[in-house]
């Protein structure tokens, strides 16, 4: 995968939350191409074989770790790190790319309605990215990226890694993804660029809280835009964004009501509910799959009183 890269970061280059103080690992030249190895966000505490019980034994202070941090020569505040994101590769044996989902106890948009540990296994080919086989009927088409992918604050100290910040971090943003070009303010000297949790595939809101967790890896290339003075990050992308989801149109479930948050929860509650119905399956797998495949939208948000939350699933998983 390493075409013409200047730099690896390795697997065990990594860190847990955001801090300015953390040593760099490589210092780079702008326009600089860079291989991460990146793990699952799990650190590997599951795996292809793990169990329900490992998800309720899961240690979250090792949850999300970062490859990295990387110093860009010359970055400084007030500059805008440029991050062109080159290729994915998933990580597995025999050219199989794994993953996993779950549903963790207090974590997720429904996680008073899924009090229980759940744990869903993945393995899809690498190098073709076809469709990973969801139970016997079930095809989630993939989109890798990376989910976690940011530089450091200026306030002093170590910040969790979970929250997604003005520097980036947890985005969970699909369509950073092969080929888009994303653009993340500068606080500190050097900028201190980390990516990791990477994602073989993800519906927009990660509903039950994870998508599925894949370890890959990354390549980019780092360059900078002096004096932009971003506020918060943004990003181009090279084309359409849902083409891998847009096969056979959605199934769409809908929440109305004064407030975004809960017209969100009804809108998934609604779509677990039909998929139950539709193939019989158990809440907490469909809470789940649609986390790996659904999108939350904002359909309506002028008409007050009351606003249009909207879920859809894609109808090429079961079709």
């Amino acid at each position: 995968m390493c075409r013409n890269c200047d730099y690896t970061i390795h697997g065990a280059q990594h860190h847990f939350g955001w801090d300015n103080a953390i040593a760099p690992v490589q210092t780079v030249a702008p326009g600089s191409t860079i291989l991460f190895h990146c793990q699952d966000s799990s650190a590997g505490q599951l795996g292809p074989s793990s169990s329900v019980a490992d998800v309720a034994a899961l240690d979250f202070s090792k949850i999300n770790p970062v490859s990295g941090p990387i110093f860009v020569e010359g970055a400084e505040p007030g500059d805008a790190l440029k991050i062109t994101l080159e290729d994915f590769a998933p990580r597995g044996d025999g050219g199989r790319g794994w993953g996993w989902t779950a549903n963790i106890p207090g974590f997720g948009l429904l996680a008073d309605q899924f009090t229980d540990p759940a744990l869903t296994l993945w393995c899809y080919d690498a190098a073709t990215l076809a469709p990973a086989l969801w139970g016997q009927h079930g095809r989630v088409p993939l989109k890798p990226f990376a989910g976690t992918i940011g530089v450091a604050q200026a306030e002093p100290g170590l910040h969790s890694v979970v929250p997604p910040r003005r520097t980036g971090g947890n985005l969970d943003i699909r369509d950073i993804a092969k080929g888009t070009i994303l653009y993340l303010p500068v606080e500190v000297a050097g900028a201190l660029f980390s990516v990791g949790d990477t994602h073989a595939a993800q519906g927009d809101g990660e509903v039950c809280g994870t998508a599925i967790e894949s370890p890959m890896d990354v390549m980019l290339t780092l360059d900078l835009v002096t004096g932009a003075n971003l506020k918060m990050p943004r990003f181009t992308t090279p084309g359409p964004v849902t083409r891998h989801l847009d096969t056979k149109g959605y199934e769409v479930t809908t929440g109305i009501g004064a407030d975004l948050m809960t017209g969100a929860r009804q809108a998934v509650e609604q779509m677990v509910d039909l998929l139950c119905a539709q193939h019989g399956m158990a809440a907490v797998d469909a809470y789940m799959l649609v986390s790996t495949c659904g999108d939350l939208r904002i359909s309506e948000i002028v008409d007050m009183p009351n606003w249009v939350v909207s879920f859809y699933f894609p109808r090429s998983v079961f079709e």
